[in-house]
């Protein structure tokens, strides 16, 4: 006889009579009924496997051990690659993702930077013959690398750098060097205990030049017994505040001489006699850049999606308080309150996703030109990219802080996943750059293009001047040109201050520095721009069912509104906004979380997300939220004995002390 699977009544009764097929959202959101099935059966092939689950929770681990099981699973993981359903590569992917690479290693990959930063690195800068040395040996993990850049005293600066690399003529190799502490390479991924290799970013010095930050290819550790090579100083940072079986790790060196041809010479080389030939373009690096930020785009929101799963599930459980005196505890998610941390979060994960899936093509338009050596999107597509990893790595952060106290005190619980998601994506603020540096860089391209009338498609709306009167109107095309209007605004207000700062006589960078604030809201304004651009174009040339496509209109709407709403004074000083336009809109905005609200929970099961990935007693899809929280709480190695011998050596005395 088969046993009943139990669904908490609230949750099976706010499934009944959905009005859309979730299966539809769930093929838009995975690009196509195909890569769906692939997900799912890849889901299975690696959730099944009984080696890849944890015997204990991770928390009551020691931090040495977290490191050696997360390395066992990391391990298995690639044996398991050659007979994987969905291919290598897109196998690879997911396991280095936010969704099931995270339910499987909980506290991070020690391998991950060995095909996130190492390969690309070789693939980018390494000539065919360096490729030709080195992938091979890298793909079939005979060595594993890890990306060396950020240092104890520099990050996103990258000329600040100060590990040396010296050409020696005499004997054809490179020193390398690092001249004080804050020389030490710090951050770097598996590089702690696990790489034995890395891509090193050093200063280049020939014939008594710097010639700049350059790669070379390094090792590290001895291939057979893995202890570190002479001159080189290597261990780990130490706990964080996530990711803490990444192995992030620091590396100095004294004096470590390796051969010229391990500098890395796609884009410039150091030739035998110490000559130093330059790349033909300086900016040819911003391509893998471009590529991680995409990537980054695109786990952040994943992670969001996560959140957003586990909060509004539980919010449909939970029942709180009275609003009728006399009358049943309400849901949670029937307080308006909640639809407000909520909805505006869940409207968010579909914005992020599309704004992502379009540089995901713009950067495939444009690494095509590139590689016919047309340059001209690249300036346009580094200022995107800059701007939406800004934008959705902070935004995120905020969301799903606040999907964490939607659910009250079981949201601060270890087991929740919340800590877990918010350690991963408040990461993401100062990996890849860091966010305010990424906002400057996007505000300069702006400032740019808005004196010179000149710039790629993304600012086309700085370039052309809006025509005919400046009225105010909510349907979402009008509400866009209200975006367009505080983009341009604030990119002119900016413009005003810097030229009010030369008049006051500051130097151009004083200038700059003294307009950080309005330069970054800026920016700020033109990724938002972009975000409800993607969202509102891609409903408008998506292939959708009435009934998908009315629901994720709503979501579009209500999300456009929440941003017009938490900045309104952006749009009363920029785009004409009256009074009555912000009433209206504020009308709108508590309609449509009213609309969205019976939708909630059909909207987030068709995320299908698997309750491993969830990884969340409080957002499982059967609802039952307290014998999970039960069940979690009686893992605890404190609940294995009634008393605990602390009781004896500590308490008790106490107890008996008369104090």
């Amino acid at each position: 006889m088969t046993k009943e699977i139990y669904e908490n009544p609230d949750l099976k009764k706010e499934r009944q009579n959905c009005p859309f097929n979730k299966e539809e959202i769930t093929n838009f959101l995975d690009g196509g009924k195909e890569k769906t099935t692939e997900r799912r059966q890849l889901e299975t092939y690696i959730l099944s496997d009984e080696q890849l689950k944890d015997p204990v929770p991770m928390e009551y681990l020691s931090h040495a051990d977290k490191y050696a099981e997360e390395l066992r699973k990391s391990c298995l993981l690639m044996h398991k690659l050659a007979d994987s359903p969905a291919g290598q590569v897109q196998t690879l992917r997911s396991l280095m993702g936010a969704g099931l690479g995270s339910a499987i290693l909980k506290e991070g990959n020690p391998i991950a930077l060995h095909y996130v930063m190492f390969i690309p690195a070789l693939m980018g800068q390494g000539t065919v013959e360096q490729q030709a040395k080195w992938l091979e040996k890298a793909y079939n993990l005979n060595i594993i690398g890890t990306y060396a850049q950020t240092e104890l005293g520099h990050g996103t600066f990258l000329r600040g750098l100060e590990t040396k690399a010296t050409y020696d003529p005499a004997t054809k190799e490179f020193i390398l060097e690092s001249p004080s502490l804050t020389a030490y390479k710090w951050w770097p991924g598996s590089l702690g205990k696990t790489a034995n290799y890395a891509v090193v970013m050093a200063q280049l010095y020939t014939k008594g030049k710097c010639e700049g930050i350059h790669p070379f290819m390094v090792q590290l550790r001895d291939e057979e017994t893995h202890e570190p090579l002479p001159g080189i100083l290597v261990g780990e940072i130490g706990p964080k505040l996530g990711m803490n079986t990444n192995d992030n790790g620091y590396l100095g060196f004294d004096k470590v001489r390796i051969p010229r041809e391990q500098l890395l010479m796609k884009h410039s080389q150091v030739l035998e006699n110490g000559t130093y030939v330059k790349p033909t373009n300086s900016k040819l690096s911003y391509a893998t850049m471009v590529f991680v930020r995409v990537v980054v785009c695109q786990d952040v929101t994943l992670n969001l999606r996560k959140a957003v799963t586990i909060a509004t599930r539980y919010s449909c459980v939970r029942r709180q308080s009275e609003l009728k005196p006399g009358d049943r505890e309400p849901q949670v998610m029937d307080y308006q309150a909640q639809q407000h941390k909520l909805l505006p979060p869940l409207a968010a994960t579909f914005g992020f996703q599309l704004a992502a899936d379009h540089l995901w093509n713009l950067y495939n338009t444009a690494n095509n030109s590139m590689e016919q050596g047309d340059m001209e999107l690249l300036p346009d597509l580094h200022g995107l990219s800059c701007a939406l990893k800004a934008l959705c790595s902070s935004e995120a952060a905020n969301f799903v802080e606040t999907c964490r106290q939607s659910c009250g005190g079981h949201g601060y619980m270890s087991c929740s996943n919340f800590p877990r998601i918010y350690g991963q994506v408040t990461a993401a603020i100062t990996y890849e750059g860091e966010n305010t540096v990424l906002w400057l860089q996007v505000a300069r391209y702006l400032v740019k293009t808005r004196k010179e009338k000149s710039g790629g498609l993304s600012v086309k709306y700085l370039i052309d001047e809006e025509k005919g009167p400046r009225t105010v109107d909510t349907t979402p095309e009008g509400i866009l040109r209200l975006y367009r209007r505080v983009a341009v605004g604030l990119v002119d207000i900016a413009i005003a201050e810097l030229e009010n700062n030369s008049r006051k006589g500051y130097a151009p960078h004083d200038a700059w520095n003294h307009a950080a604030v309005h330069l970054i809201k800026a920016a700020q304004a033109h990724a938002r721009l972009f975000v409800v651009e993607s969202f509102v174009d891609s409903l408008k040339e998506s292939r959708l069912s009435s009934p998908v496509r009315s629901i994720l209109s709503q979501l579009c709407e209500l999300f456009i509104i929440y941003w017009i709403l938490d900045r309104s004074g952006d749009f009363f000083l920029c785009a004409n906004l009256k009074k009555e336009d912000l009433l209206l809109l504020n009308s709108k905005y508590v309609h449509l979380l009213a609309a969205i609200r019976p939708q909630a929970v059909n909207i987030v099961d068709s995320f299908d997300l698997r309750d491993e990935i969830l990884g969340s007693p409080l957002g499982c899809w059967d609802g039952n939220v307290y014998q999970r929280l039960f069940d979690e709480a009686a893992k605890s190695p404190l609940n294995q004995k009634n008393v605990h011998e602390s009781f004896h050596k500590y308490l008790k005395p106490l107890l008996k002390s008369n104090l």
